[in-house]
């Protein structure tokens, strides 16, 4: 082109960096760019929006910015696509205030007249950054401006309202934008059907149903994943599963996505025959099922130790052209060490490696777990100090499991130190870390160490929560410690926890011996007593 006499048009230059950036090729777009003012082509509004956006893009706002120059001396005039463009680039670098200021800089300098792309871009940011009041008083502003908003705009409050639990908000907003003549759609419906079926409100989920067909705005697939996924949280499945029924009669296909909530619910319920039945249905329906179908069904397997099962579909998937992921892998693994078939399991690892899969930090938890659980604590601990070794990603949740594990074969020193270490290696013990010391504490006896570490964890800003509460009052128990238990139920009445199912169990158990500790028990939570 540049060797071209004469040169293309501007247009063309154009039109060939577009299809550069809608390859993603940003770097080539800048590179051409950049090539362009050096050989002095003539350049467009359109070009420098462009070469702003590839910035933008690869997360350079910064130098997206420094285009504006060029703007200014080819005495191309600014326009409200440049700075959406740039807007948008700081959201995705998660520079909220830097785009908040360049807003209000442009609305107060009179530099451009933003229109709705840009109130969406403003909006959309800050409701996902949760920003949610922030998002409504920008709805307010835009109202009193030259913009209004528009269904697009409205959809973006409602959402913003739903996500943070604000239903009455979002229903409120959504009356009034049908009173001011905005018409909603079925992205404003699927919203709020979203958040009322969080909230398990059906009565309300079917009256927007009626509403929409009323309309003639027809539930689509993504209304229907909504409402059965909504079902299926709730146990609901067959209810689910009826509602899929009933809208594909209605001519709304469902997709993968929907079978998949479904078969998910069933799994969680352990029905495992009901959810291959719809995994099959699926694919006879020329639906092809995803790695996601597959790890949901494997993993509900081997919930039920059925590994025979999970391996029979494990090899099915590469069969049907897909390949296993690293969660694949971990949830046969689990399953595999949740039955005792540890040779198999290290086989299974050592597949995984073979396949160029890497552990992640979930793989080597349910390594440890699983080493533990069936006594092999020294390969335990020969994995885990090679983790530390290798430098490995770890989080505190690595560190519980082999604390626990530790715990509970006995090695109560070795466990203890690692405790002790965990603030030399930059981490925090979170709740679960306090309540495996102090349930060994309580196990052995040792009441006063209990105690201590239940202060020290209030000190260090981690707080005790009911379920260590009621480790410590099981430990008084299983000791018939029963002077000692009243006194620190007090403590446990006045911080408004209660007994959990095991506590209460053991309870039953002490009352029968000892009639008159039903008297001593503070009446905190009246449910306890019944």
């Amino acid at each position: 082109m540049v060797s071209t006499q004469p040169l293309p048009s501007v247009f063309s230059f154009s039109k060939l960096l577009k299809t550069m950036l809608n390859m993603n090729h940003y770097s080539a777009v800048l590179s051409l760019f950049r090539e362009m003012l050096k050989l002095g082509i003539p350049i467009s509004d359109s070009i420098l929006n462009i070469a702003i956006n590839s910035y933008c893009l690869m997360h350079r706002s910064d130098c997206g910015f420094s285009v504006l120059a060029i703007y200014l001396k080819s005495g191309i005039p600014f326009d409200v696509i440049t700075f959406s463009t740039l807007l948008r680039g700081l959201f995705v670098e998660n520079k909220i205030k830097d785009a908040v200021n360049l807003f209000k800089k442009l609305v107060r300098e009179n530099i451009c007249e933003p229109n709705e792309v840009m109130y969406s871009i403003l909006m959309n940011g800050l409701s996902k950054m949760g920003h949610t009041q922030k998002t409504f008083d920008l709805l307010r502003v835009m109202e009193q401006g030259i913009t209004k908003p528009n269904t697009y705009i409205y959809n973006i409050v409602i959402d913003a309202l739903c996500k943070d639990r604000m239903l009455d908000a979002a229903v409120s907003l959504f009356e009034e934008m049908k009173q001011k003549g905005i018409p909603p759609n079925v992205v404003t419906y699927n919203t709020l059907i979203d958040g009322l079926c969080k909230f398990g409100q059906w009565e309300k989920v079917r009256t927007l149903f009626s509403e929409m067909v009323n309309l003639n705005i027809y539930p689509n697939v993504h209304t229907l994943t909504i409402v059965t996924d909504g079902l299926c949280k709730e146990g609901k499945i067959e209810e689910a599963e009826e509602v899929m029924r009933h809208m594909n009669g209605k001519g709304v296909e469902p997709n993968v996505v929907t079978y998949n909530v479904i078969i998910d619910g069933y799994c969680l319920r352990g029905q495992m025959d009901r959810a291959r039945r719809l995994f099959d249905s699926m694919i006879n329906k020329s639906i092809k099922p995803t790695i996601i179908s597959y790890n949901i069904l494997i993993h509900g397997y081997c919930r039920k130790k059925k590994l025979d099962e999970a391996m029979h579909l494990f090899h099915e998937i590469s069969r049907n052209g897909l390949e296993p992921g690293t969660v694949t892998y971990n949830t046969i693994l689990q399953g595999l060490f949740e039955v005792g078939r540890i040779g198999f399991a290290q086989k299974f690892f050592a597949e995984m490696l073979s396949m160029g899969l890497r552990p992640d930090l979930c793989t080597n938890r349910i390594l440890l777990r699983g080493y533990f659980q069936n006594g092999l604590v020294e390969k335990a601990m020969l994995l885990f100090h090679e983790l530390e070794r290798k430098r490995e990603d770890t989080d505190i949740e690595f560190y519980n499991v082999v604390i626990d594990g530790l715990c509970k074969t006995g090695q109560l020193d070795r466990a203890h130190a690692i405790f002790e270490k965990l603030s030399l290696i930059g981490l925090f013990p979170d709740v679960i870390t306090y309540s495996i010391i102090i349930t060994v504490f309580c196990l052995e006896g040792l009441f006063d160490e209990a105690k201590d570490m239940l202060r020290k964890m209030e000190e260090n800003g981690c707080a005790p929560d009911n379920a260590t509460y009621n480790i410590i009052v099981r430990g008084f128990l299983k000791f018939s410690k029963v002077t000692e238990m009243t006194t620190f139920l007090k403590e446990m009445n006045e911080r408004g926890f209660s007994f959990d199912a095991r506590t209460v169990e053991l309870l039953i158990d002490v009352i029968a011996k000892h009639p008159s500790l039903l008297d001593r028990i503070p009446q905190f939570h009246l449910e306890n007593k019944k």
